[in-house]
């Protein structure tokens, strides 16, 4: 049989000619509109399971402008998944990271506010869900050479709050705000800045860690840094009922800023002084341990103990759960005795589809999941359908059957709640013995090395999205499968 994507016309009559599909969608046609000759098969023996994700690399790269790009807080009441909370520790820089010179006169601070800038990736409630936030006093060093793990916890001093607990505030991740510029020696104006969050810290912050500070605590960044340790971050509901969300902020242009006036010789003047953020980390609470010790639903627990496959199986970010998926009995999927070797795979397309009613706000389908395998080294890889990097001349393919991380697929297709991904190579090699299976997963990904044409494949916790998708489930029409186009050489 031949399939040629030429119009919707054409598509809805070959769904009638070729009864063999139970919609459109079993049929996986090529991304380009060329042709593609074969024979259709929906082959469905696949085992798909739940399990946890929960080992990344929180922090980045070493050194002062360390981080990653999208840092969470997070005070979530899921109503499929259960409960999700994530928390910051980050580290303060002396102003210009430099020795610190406290201005001549007499000094009266008037506010100190600390600013964290939105970045993309909220998800949650930003409607009916009011947030706290509360900044503690940390009681450890973070060090800029040091690498955190999402699962390290800080020590922090929760009798010591920064900040007014009990004032609480709506997400506007997407909403520009104005601010008082402060101007030394001449008037003050307002002007619009990007999209942050600004919460009041009490002056005394101001006195006690530079106005008034011990001359070596201001001698040095490294000095000011031992004297404080820094800054931990923890997002609550103002109502536990309240759906709530993960808030994303970019720490690396994030700040403490201290407004003051100075009074010398009679003449008063205002100014600010910024307190850049320094390493920070995203440490996100185990949501399971073990059998005994999980916040998970019970739906989702059993589902990640099963030694079968999942009729439903869940995927989560901030390094929540991804799902392993293996074909058992792939050599045997054109039937008993054929010669594997004489049959081409002319296109292979999973298709995974979500449960009904999962991606309903606020909660939504997460916009960009992954696929891939492991190596021989139990490490990551990329599948051969999506095997390329990022040179310094752009994306290189190291396979000759990747084409685009487009191509490739993983965006999540609302129309008809589906995840498409082209996996060819990945078939065709299983099935002549090119590859062993060590294992492959759909996981969530952010989708940064995406924007530059590759196709991400790390663990991450910089995204915070879900998807509660149809498994195994040989009575559903709308279970994972996978639409082969195939030729048998004689």
């Amino acid at each position: 049989m031949k399939f040629i994507r030429l119009d919707l016309l054409t598509l809805l009559i070959s769904l009638f000619i070729f009864g063999s599909c139970k919609n459109q969608n079993d049929i996986g046609l090529p991304t380009d509109g060329q042709q593609v000759d074969g024979t259709l098969m929906v082959y469905d023996d696949i085992v798909v399971k739940t399990d946890t994700d929960n080992v990344s690399v929180a922090s980045g790269t070493a050194g002062y402008s360390s981080g990653i790009a999208n840092s969470a807080l997070s005070s979530v009441n899921d109503n499929l998944l259960g409960p999700t909370e994530s928390y910051v520790a980050t580290g303060l820089n002396l102003p210009g990271s430099v020795a610190y010179t406290v201005p001549t006169g007499t000094i009266t601070t008037d506010s100190v506010v600390m600013e964290l800038r939105y970045t993309n990736g909220f998800y949650g409630d930003s409607l009916n869900t009011k947030y706290k936030l509360n900044v503690y006093k940390l009681t450890e060093k973070l060090f800029p050479t040091q690498n955190y793990f999402s699962n390290k916890s800080f020590t922090f001093d929760n009798s010591v709050f920064f900040n007014d607990p009990s004032k609480t505030f709506n997400a506007r991740p997407g909403t520009a705000i104005k601010t008082f510029h402060i101007l030394k020696g001449v008037k003050d104006t307002l002007r619009n800045v990007v999209p942050q969050l600004r919460i009041p810290l009490a002056n005394s912050f101001a006195s006690t860690y530079l106005f008034n500070a011990p001359a070596a605590a201001l001698a040095s960044n490294t000095a000011f840094q031992s004297a404080l340790n820094g800054l931990y971050l923890k997002l609550d509901r103002a109502a536990a009922s309240q759906a709530g969300g993960s808030l994303m902020f970019n720490l690396d242009s994030s700040r403490v800023n201290i407004y003051y006036r100075t009074l010398n010789a009679g003449v008063t003047d205002t100014a600010m002084v910024s307190m850049p953020f320094a390493t920070h980390a995203v440490n996100v609470k185990p949501r399971y341990v073990s059998p005994a010790n999980t916040t998970y639903p019970a739906t989702v627990k059993s589902a990640i103990e099963s030694t079968g496959s999942n009729n439903l199986f869940y995927l989560q970010g901030l390094n929540g759960l991804r799902a392993k998926v293996t074909f058992p009995n792939l050599k045997t999927m054109f039937g008993a005795g054929v010669d594997i070797n004489k049959v081409a795979i002319n296109r292979a397309e999973l298709v995974i589809t979500t449960l009904a009613g999962s991606d309903l706000p606020p909660f939504v389908a997460q916009p960009l999941i992954t696929f891939y395998m492991l190596d021989i080294t139990r490490q990551r890889a990329r599948v051969p359908d999506a095997n390329a990097v990022l040179s310094s001349s752009g994306v290189s393919p190291l396979d000759a059957r990747f084409f685009s991380a487009a191509a490739f697929g993983g965006n999540y297709l609302s129309t008809n709640r589906e995840y498409h991904f082209t996996l060819t190579g990945y078939i065709q090699d299983l099935l002549k013995g090119r590859i062993t299976d060590y294992g492959a997963y759909i996981g969530i990904t952010d989708g940064v090395s995406r924007a530059s044409g590759v196709v991400d494949i790390a663990p991450t916790v910089q995204t915070a999205g879900r998807v509660v998708a149809v498994g195994s489930d040989k009575s559903s029409p709308y279970r994972i499968k996978l639409n082969v186009i195939y030729t048998k050489n004689n």
